[in-house]
């Protein structure tokens, strides 16, 4: 069998060494991709923490973006080695949600509300080290196939459609422009000239919002406008400041907020370990073995720990959209996601540059979103290559797990499970409205109960790809 570097035919394998410039540029495209997500998260927190000012709450996304470049370094040099970024996850909003919402907290200023969650996920990442570092979710491995894989991956770009159209669709000229020029140039124009190679994300983006800012300014796009691209935000933002730890005071530790966070790292190891399949085969790297995981686990670990001592709010896992950028420039060096990491440390220190990319219309990231998170979902189904799909056994499992994994979060999100215990019912519902981990628990379990052959199951074909 070919391995995953001929039939990705990438430009650069993962431990390639890039030209410097080329480097830089690919880099940028990486903290470009992930700016969208990451931007969100400290912006859907906001709110809960109770964070008015816009000042502060310009800290807070320089904070994430800063943590998120340090976890990356680490992940990457003495993790799991894959060019994977970490950043900002949005498995542990729910559990944030509920501890912010918690009545010792109803009266409480933003900076308590914040050293509460400091506090959980801390202690969530203390656990999620001990997991990696033991060995225990390496050994889990032996149960876990392409069958179980596939839906895992393939869920981490489906479940995330209500970030697609509905974002590009809030104005579809240039939510669409955005669509059509990654189209062209990943696909079409790729093998005309180099630069469609290595940067169509970063070209489809800065044109879109090139048009955006020419009608802005030209003001077929006023004030209000999905499309509107305004600079208030960068005049306000001042242009330097170092995040340090413990800069909103010292955290805080309660069981009930544990429990409920780690919820979202239970969520989160699982969505992770789907993307580090999905980063090795669109990188050309090896299918990861029980080590791989397990060191990746130890350090998405200690990256959440220093987004807890740093007070990001949040945590840090494993970015499927850019894995996704792997697949469109087929660039999988490492170099490359390291230089973007340093992008994101630096960049974190300036504050007017981030505000600058505040201004990038939604439209646009919607549209990024739209060719993104396909990708991620036909790499997951490209792992059913190793199944046998003539099997009802196989056909079963992973027809049932795709369809729950898609229905069961609308069902939590409209009819929240109360068993009576707080904590138990933060952790069911946020386990529940994850929409990989219901499709990765379903396969899971069916795939290692219901009889098959090894042969029918794909581990044959699977252990073979992982050897080679």
């Amino acid at each position: 069998m070919s391995n995953n570097t001929d039939q990705m035919e990438l430009l650069y394998k993962i431990d390639d060494h890039p030209p410097l410039a080329e480097t830089a540029v690919l880099g940028f495209q990486h903290y470009l991709t992930m700016f969208g997500s990451t931007l969100a998260v400290p912006l859907l927190l906001a709110p809960a923490l109770g964070i008015e000012d816009p000042v502060e709450k310009g800290w807070l996304i320089a904070t994430m973006f800063f943590v998120s470049g340090i976890a990356t370094l680490l992940q990457t040099t003495f993790g799991n080695r894959l060019p994977i970024i970490q950043g900002g996850t949005f498995s542990f909003l729910a559990p944030t949600f509920a501890i912010c919402g918690m009545a010792a907290l109803s009266e409480a200023g933003w900076e308590v509300r914040m050293q509460h969650v400091q506090g959980a996920i801390i202690a969530g990442a203390a656990v999620e080290i001990i997991v990696g570092a033991s060995g225990l979710v390496g050994k889990m491995l032996r149960f876990v196939g392409p069958i179980t894989i596939a839906p895992t991956i393939a869920l981490i770009g489906l479940s995330l459609f209500k970030f697609g159209a509905p974002e590009a669709g809030r104005h579809w000229p240039i939510g669409g422009l955005t669509i059509v020029l990654i189209i062209l140039f990943s696909q079409y124009l790729r093998g005309k000239n180099r630069a469609f190679e290595l940067y169509p994300i970063l070209m489809a983006i800065v044109g879109a919002w090139v048009v955006a800012a020419i009608c802005t300014m030209t003001g077929v796009f006023p004030e209000g406008h999905p499309s509107h691209t305004s600079m208030a935000n960068l005049e306000a933002a001042p242009w330097f400041r170092v995040p340090y730890p413990f800069q909103w005071g010292l955290p805080q530790f309660g069981l009930a907020a544990f429990v409920g966070m780690f919820a979202g790292y239970l969520a989160s190891m699982v969505e992770s370990i789907g993307d580090y399949y999905a980063c090795a085969r669109l990188s050309g790297a090896p299918t990861p073995n029980e080590k791989t995981i397990n060191r990746g686990i130890t350090f998405e670990g200690i990256g959440c720990f220093i987004a807890g001592l740093f007070g990001t709010g949040n945590g840090t896992t494993s970015y499927s959209e850019n894995i996704g950028a792997i697949g469109l420039t087929r660039v999988g060096a490492r170099r490359v996601v390291q230089a973007g990491a340093v992008i994101m440390i630096v960049l974190g220190t300036v504050s007017k540059f981030g505000a600058l990319f505040t201004t990038i219309p939604q439209p646009i990231v919607g549209g990024m979103y739209c060719a993104m998170f396909g990708m991620i979902a036909s790499v997951g189904m490209s792992n059913l290559q190793f199944v046998n799909l003539n099997s009802a056994r196989n056909l079963f499992i992973l027809g049932f797990a795709f369809f729950m994994g898609l229905s069961m979060p609308e069902y939590i999100g409209a009819n929240p499970v109360d068993v009576g215990i707080e904590s138990v019912s933060n952790i069911i519902n946020t386990l529940g409205s994850t929409g990989m981990a219901v499709g990765a628990f379903i396969a899971l379990i069916l795939d290692n109960t219901i009889p098959g052959t090894p042969e029918e199951r794909g581990l044959v074909a699977w252990q073979s790809e992982a050897h080679q």
